[in-house]
């Protein structure tokens, strides 16, 4: 391993942390495409849920252009979805994850969380096609509110009875939206969205999490070192025992470890 890379544990979470968020992107893709390899040559299929977020961008960049993948054996879900936008709306999960990724590997099974009809019909429609497989492998990030999907502090529950639900999006959680550049103001936002739950997301056996830049900081700090609660939702990672967070000097600056 580079000596650029500082590797801590938090509990039964493993920290990788990298000088930029290119050599992050870089890495985490490589171990991604590295461990999917492994599980397309132990089983007919696998089955992943992939987060939409510039979070992502290198990320999914290096995965993208990873070789020796047999995409037509992997199903494709992600994990949340706003509610309330057209269904040609650049900002939807789905139109960056097709740009970003499905348009490019062409996976065997994309399944796109629909935006229009009854919503609970939907949930309901979505859990039962992320079931009909064994989840492998969840691709994620952590709000600038600590939130994992679109559970925001407000609505997180670690022990959710429901697999997936509508949820209201948190102020931060929205203000985020436009610190990323998705939205122009703050009124343009969703107020509502579709998101799996934490219990759902955890229950892959192996996570990636990759989480650069200095608006993360706080989220990151809180993460490793505020106790485990739904004050900040991926304080729970903690507990996970296949999951990797991988972090930049930027994120991680305010972090203070031996």
């Amino acid at each position: 391993m580079s000596a650029d890379i500082t590797t801590l544990r938090y509990e039964q979470l493993n920290v990788e942390v990298f000088p930029d968020r290119a050599s992050l992107g870089a890495r985490a893709g490589e171990q991604a495409a590295s461990w999917l390899r492994q599980r397309l040559s132990q089983q007919p299929q696998v089955t992943i849920i992939f987060a939409a977020a510039p979070s992502q961008n290198e990320f999914l960049t290096t995965l993208a252009a990873a070789s020796d993948i047999d995409w037509a054996r992997v199903r494709a879900f992600h994990m949340d979805e706003y509610l309330g936008l057209p269904a040609a709306a650049e900002q939807r999960f789905a139109r960056y994850l097709q740009s970003h990724l499905f348009d490019l590997v062409k996976p065997g099974e994309v399944h796109l969380i629909p935006t229009e009809g009854d919503a609970d019909e939907i949930c309901q429609g979505y859990i039962a096609a992320l079931n009909a497989q064994p989840l492998d492998m969840v691709c994620l990030g952590i709000g600038e509110n600590g939130h994992l999907a679109f559970n925001d502090p407000p609505v997180a529950d670690f022990r959710d009875p429901q697999a997936m639900k509508v949820v209201e999006l948190d102020e931060a959680c929205r203000q985020q939206q436009v610190n990323d550049g998705c939205f122009a103001a703050m009124d343009a936002v969703p107020t509502h969205a579709l998101t799996l739950t934490i219990p759902t997301l955890l229950s892959a056996e192996r996570l990636f999490c990759m989480v650069p830049g200095a608006t993360k900081r706080q989220a990151v700090r809180a993460t490793l070192l505020e106790p485990v609660s739904t004050a900040c939702p991926a304080t729970i990672l903690r507990q996970h025992p296949g999951c990797t967070l991988y972090t930049d000097a930027a994120a991680f600056a305010g972090v203070k470890h031996d």
